[in-house]
């Protein structure tokens, strides 16, 4: 994977910062409504031992592509990262710990089953041997991790803890990275391929998420 440093915004870019917005955890309702105060704390809970399930272990997205990662610019992008995420691991089992245990929802079998084969998905993207893929799929984690964060923040203040670290920082670097890279074509369909996956495995942890409050709401 050959990636030089272009200053002007790339299509690839353009693209990517695209589909967060539109795919990403900011554009699913059952994220934005976990992070209002009206939100109940079995929803917190049930997202946050989800997210912890396919984002609280190490080695985690970031680290995988970092581990594959043989272009020295992207690689220190990365190392980066993986320190950023290593913080959001720690806050995340914080979290986890202190929301209590998993709310009880009709289901949970198929629900844990469907959780498990999302995060070996995204490991999947990650570990790619296609160059651009996993760079692509660390890139919209990050990015998509910021509006994540809304809702980690919301179950910290709501449980009276800390709030993490800042995780702007993280993701304007990403955002420059991005812009800064001029990458062959397929190389950047390689990129985009892996940003759109790792988006759609988010967007079906919320659709499911959402799918089990209303379960447990009926109930």
């Amino acid at each position: 994977m050959t990636i030089a440093i272009d200053k002007r915004p790339q299509g690839c870019a353009a693209t990517i910062l695209s589909m967060v917005a539109s795919d990403g955890t900011a554009a699913a309702p059952h994220a934005r409504a976990l992070a209002e105060p009206t939100a109940t704390l079995r929803d917190i809970a049930d997202a946050i031992h989800a997210l912890c399930v396919i984002h609280g272990a190490f080695p985690g997205i970031v680290d995988h592509a970092s581990n594959g990662c043989t272009d020295p610019f992207a690689r220190d992008w990365l190392a980066q990262a993986a320190a950023a995420v290593s913080g959001e691991r720690a806050l995340l089992v914080r979290l986890t710990a202190a929301v209590g245990p998993l709310p009880s929802t009709p289901g949970q079998a198929a629900s844990q089953a469907a959780i498990l084969g999302q995060r070996n998905a995204l490991e999947m993207l990650a570990r790619s041997d296609r160059a651009g893929c996993a760079t692509g799929t660390a890139l919209a984690f990050v990015l998509d991790w910021a509006a994540i964060r809304t809702v980690l923040d919301c179950c910290a203040r709501r449980m009276a803890l800390p709030l993490g670290e800042s995780f702007a920082g993280a993701a304007t670097q990403a955002i420059a990275l991005l812009r800064a890279i001029e990458a062959t074509a397929p190389v950047e369909r390689a990129m985009a391929f892996g940003a759109q996956q790792m988006l759609a495995q988010h967007r079906g942890l919320w659709q499911l998420l959402e799918s089990r409050a209303t379960a447990r709401h009926a109930m």
